[in-house]
């Protein structure tokens, strides 16, 4: 017994002396973790004689983080608050990417707003809020609907009331399932754990540069206010406990992105059927692919969001504790959006005496740096504008109850009901576009050689006789979830080196996308004659101006001018010109048919319940043996159900090719319908962790994970698009509520050395083999009903005689309306003169056929593995208040996207490199910061607009700064430098040619102070 003693002290001993600040630290923020951290308690224990040791600001966030990293099973990083309400950075997916393994994906504003893990994407990373599942209804901003996405928005959630965050890597029995990457779990104030008061309130004035670079109808306020504030006390001699936090902010900042929405085409025929063939410079022989064509979008947007969160606390007995939380966070979004394009089609053929020749490059994949459209001078130029507006509210209500019935045993319920829903903010809808082409366009010349793409337009000009409304669109989207989660954890400690972990949960998810689209696809315009929007307020400006960071943007081929309308002038004169052209309609009606609809009824409306229950077991222990060492062996049993219901619109009736590429399809009855699915899995885990030495630390661990599909892959009926294109026909999806989760077996080895205080360095691999990944097939069908109006007798006969052209749309268009105008199902409403006669042709026309679908639906697929080398350090320089931090992570996976193939594929997303670099100088007075984040090259999604093609994002860096000036003890002054380096994020396909994107957003400042009563 006195030996046990003896090495039982020994360990004790050294940890303490390795790093008593850092356990002091530990006590006061991180002593109130909930079910996922609960393994913190053994370390918490005995130490309570440190708590009177003092330390603030950033050494004494570092070394909490440290002493979170050494001290748990498994491998686990963290970051900790300088102070309750002060995190260190202004958003949360900000603040994660300084640790090892974890890089974000920034949205248009620039901002980071989801997470990937160990090349996990943000759909397999599970978010906790203290140790609870939170709900998310995302709605995607770049295709305005609801993606499915199981991803949390980070953007949702200020920093200001964040005490820490908790990244674990390894899986654990007790951690709930989802998080193959990380489970992340996001800490608030807890009153009885804080052993002071706390009352602080903070102000700030945002300054965002990227406001500047937009026309001024576009811009918001450069300079937008935050405020936020928290308090916490305990009363009763700390028997009852209240934390209360809030904050505000409001943002407004500008985006300029120049894109190819459409995609690239491979291997366009049309590029082959070129005549003369001189007019093609480096004719491809092997894959090749060409724009559909190119745009660019300024946008203007606004964010307000508030947060807050109320927390009671009673404590009758000092083995008694009951907590009640509540949070609130609302999230408000709008956008305004001014976008200039042209349209390149396969026209490349023509007179190119004055213009340039279309070029490929060479190479096994080839891209054009120069590609030509031949238009006659009557080409529509599109110029759209548009809108978003959504609000999302999350509402978290929850109860903890936490009984130590004994020195061995203590029991830990848990149980929340939280939802999240995001709704339209605008009488006209989630989000608006409305085009407004200019037919004046002659030809035009797209450059790839830069990293901004150049669009030249010899001799265009404004014209406002040229104006004419044509598609508009006004969508409804909604998106909604709720969780209701219980959770029961007992803890029995046998002996000094022994514990029992056991527990039950029970969370029901409920998901609903509803979206309704009230889009007009009038083509050739709202007004039969131009001119009649020619007094709608417009303007011109410099479009190399907004682009001034990105190579390129000097380039003397650029076009000179972007030519914008304003959005409510141009409605409004629709309203009259439809009123005026539509004998009988009303003024009431005119306004409906430019407005979004609310009848959720009438679209596609997606609900998935979702119901799981676990139960799982862990024995902990400490061998008693001359090198220290811990272990945890656990499992974990799940099972799921899934019930999926769908509403769909049905397509049938006559469809309408009223322009050269797409088909109208008509808009029918609902229908709705329900699938099932169910899955079981056993989840075993095993942590080991030994003190080589008192600085050294070796660890070892293995667990299985599952990561559940996203709701859209689980969706029944089929759903198929409003528009089909003549030649390629139609698109649609369905769902299998029965698709397996992905199943993850991990495998994680690291060795940490702490070799001075507050220093370390550290070094792991890991090793995941990821199975079941939900894969795309596309299967080809026909629809009852749906027959394609670009077929038939007179479809033939054009296509015949315009064989010679490349089989160009408009050739085949005007030829069957110069021949067949009047037959069935073909009308033309202008000049059969026209360089592009007007007109619509339906499916009544002779001999049509069906039109063929290509229906996606998704299945599980290949297995594959995932591994990667995580490099840490951390060194202070002695007391002189200098400190240096960073990271490297390499990840690799096989399920890699093969470019020279263009058959359907799976790869998995967001897999790259990353490397963090943090410097620091803290006294009394003084902080300051500077830290420099680096992501590599990874494959951003499959899908750019054309088929399944590969977007990448290029690599891309950002530096960050900030300082603190202390006046007296209460009052500090802040100063935050966001994207000092100014930076732009690039996307591309195949090649670096084929642009997907590039997008230039702008600094921001920071500016404030924060008074501490």
């Amino acid at each position: 017994m006195k030996h046990h003693q003896t090495l039982k002290s020994r360990r004790s001993a050294a940890r303490v002396r390795l790093n008593p600040v850092a356990l002091a630290s530990t006590l006061a923020l991180l002593g109130g973790a909930g079910a996922v951290q609960a393994q913190q308690a053994t370390a918490a224990a005995g130490t309570q004689s440190l708590e009177t040791v003092v330390v603030t600001g950033i050494r004494k966030s570092l070394d909490s983080a440290v002493t979170l990293k050494r001290e748990s099973r498994g491998l686990v990083d963290g970051i900790v608050a300088e102070d309750i309400g002060k995190f260190p950075d202004t958003n949360l997916a900000e603040s994660m990417q300084r640790i090892a393994g974890v890089s974000i994906d920034r949205s248009a504003s620039g901002e980071g707003s989801q997470v990937t893990v160990r090349g996990v994407g943000p759909d397999f990373n599970m978010v906790l809020l203290n140790g609870r599942q939170m709900p998310t209804a995302v709605i995607g901003w770049e295709n305005q609907g609801a993606n499915g996405s199981r991803a949390f928005d980070f953007a949702n959630l200020s920093a200001d009331s964040i005490s820490a965050l908790e990244v674990y890597k390894t899986a654990r029995a007790e951690s709930p399932t989802g998080g193959i990457g990380a489970t992340i779990n996001v800490k608030t104030a807890r009153p009885l754990d804080v052993r002071e008061r706390i009352a602080s309130i903070g102000v700030k004035a945002n300054y965002d540069a990227s406001t500047g670079r937009l026309p001024g109808p576009l811009q918001g306020d450069k300079l937008t206010p935050e405020i936020s504030g928290i308090y916490s006390d305990t009363f009763g001699n700390r028997t009852l406990g209240i934390a209360i936090s809030g904050s505000y902010s409001k943002r407004d900042s500008g985006s300029n992105k120049a894109y190819t929405q459409n995609g690239w085409g491979t291997n366009d025929p049309a590029v082959k059927a070129v005549s003369p063939t001189g007019n093609i410079v480096n004719q491809p022989a092997g894959l090749y692919a060409t724009s559909r064509e190119l745009r660019y979008s300024l946008t203007g947007m606004e964010r307000e969001r508030l947060n807050g969160q109320v927390t009671l606390q009673f404590a009758p007995t000092k083995d008694l504790k009951f907590t009640v939380d509540h949070t609130i966070a609302v999230n408000t979004l709008s956008s305004k959006n001014a976008e200039m394009s042209s349209w390149f089609n396969n026209s490349f053929s023509g007179n190119l005496k004055t213009s340039p020749a279309t070029k490929f490059t060479s190479g096994a994949v080839a891209a054009p740096i120069v590609q030509t459209a031949i238009w006659d001078g009557t080409h529509d130029l599109a110029l759209n504008v548009g809108e978003y507006a959504q609000k999302s509210k999350l509402n978290s209500t929850g109860f903890n109850a936490a009984w130590k019935l004994s020195d061995a045993l203590s029991v830990d319920l848990d149980a929340h009901s939280s939802k999240s829903k995001t709704t339209p903010d605008s009488p006209f809808g989630t989000y608006v576009a409305f085009a407004v082409p200019m037919f004046n366009q002659g030809n035009a010349t797209a450059y790839y050689d830069k990293d901004l793409p150049i669009l030249g337009l010899p001799g265009q000009v404004f014209d406002a006789t040229k104006l004419n409304v044509s598609g508009t669109q006004f969508r409804n989207n909604l998106s909604d979830q709720t969780i209701d989660q219980a959770q029961a954890r007992t803890t029995y400690r046998i002996d000094a080196d022994n514990k029992l972990v056991a527990g039950l949960g029970f969370t029901k998810t409920k998901n609903r996308s509803a979206s309704y689209n009230n889009q007009n696809n009038d083509w050739s315009g709202v007004a039969p004659t131009l001119g009649q929007f020619a007094n709608i307020a417009s303007g011109t400006y410099n479009l190399s101006s907004f682009f001034n960071r990105i190579p390129g943007h000097d380039d003397p081929r650029l076009t000179p001018n972007f030519y914008t309308v304003d959005f409510l002038s141009a409605r409004a004169r629709a309203i009259q010109v439809k009123m005026a052209n539509t004998p009988g309609m009303t003024q009431a009606q005119a306004e409906a048919y430019f407005s979004a609809a609310t009848d959720y009824t009438k679209g596609d409306d997606w609900r998935a319940t979702e119901k799981s229950s676990s139960i799982y077991g862990q024995w902990d222990h400490a061998f008693d043996t001359a090198v220290p060492m811990n272990i945890s062996v656990g499992l974990r049993y799940e099972t799921t159900k899934v019930e999926a219901s769908s509403q769909v619109v049905n397509r049938a009736g006559t469809t309408t090719w009223g322009s050269q590429n797409e088909i109208n399809l008509p808009s029918g009855s609902t229908s709705f319908g329900t699938k099932t699915g169910k899955y079981s899995y056993v989840l075993p885990s095993i942590d080991w962790d030994a003190d080589l030495a008192d600085n050294l630390k070796v660890r070892a661990s293995y667990g299985e994970n599952i990561g559940r599909p996203g709701w859209n892959q689980m969706q029944g009926g089929l759903s198929l698009g409003g528009t089909a294109n003549p030649n390629g026909g139609g698109t649609g999806s369905t769902g299998d509520p029965a698709l397996k989760p992905l199943k993850s077996k991990n495998l994680d080895l690291s060795a940490e050395y702490y070799y001075a205080k507050s220093s370390y360095v550290a070094a792991g691999v890991f090793y995941k083999q990821v199975s079941n990944f939900v894969t795309t097939a596309v299967v080809s069908q026909t629809v009852a009903g749906i027959n394609n109006p670009a077929s038939g007798t007179a479809y033939t006969t054009a296509l015949a005689a315009c064989t010679a052209t490349g089989t160009q749309p408009l050739c085949i268009r005007n030829y069957i309306f110069r021949n067949f105008n009047g037959q069935p199902g073909v009308t033309a409403t202008g000049p059969l003169t026209a360089a592009e006669v007007a007109g619509n042709i339906t499916s009544a026309v002779a001999g049509a056929t069906p039109i063929a679908f290509q229906v996606t639906t998704f299945r599980n697929g290949p297995s594959d593995k995932i591994k990667g080398l995580e490099l840490n350090f951390q060194h202070m320089f002695g007391n002189s208040g200098f400190g240096v931090s960073g990271n490297v992570t390499k990840v690799s996976t096989g399920l890699k996207f093969n470019n020279l193939r263009t058959d359907q594929q799976t790869a998995l997303l967001g897999v790259s490199d990353s490397a963090n670099l943090v410097g620091f100088f803290e006294n009394e007075v003084w902080s300051i910061r500077g830290a420099y984040n680096w992501r590599g090259e990874f494959l951003a999604k499959i899908g750019d607009g054309n088929g399944d093609n590969p977007v990448y994002t290029e690599a891309y860096g950002q530096l960050d700064a900030s300082l603190g000036y202390k006046l007296g003890k209460n009052l500090t002054l802040q100063l935050d430098l966001l994207n000092l380096n100014d930076g732009y994020i690039r996307q591309h396909g195949r090649t670096n040619e084929m642009l997907v994107s590039a997008i230039q957003t702008g600094r921001r400042y920071l500016i404030g102070a924060r008074y501490r009563f």
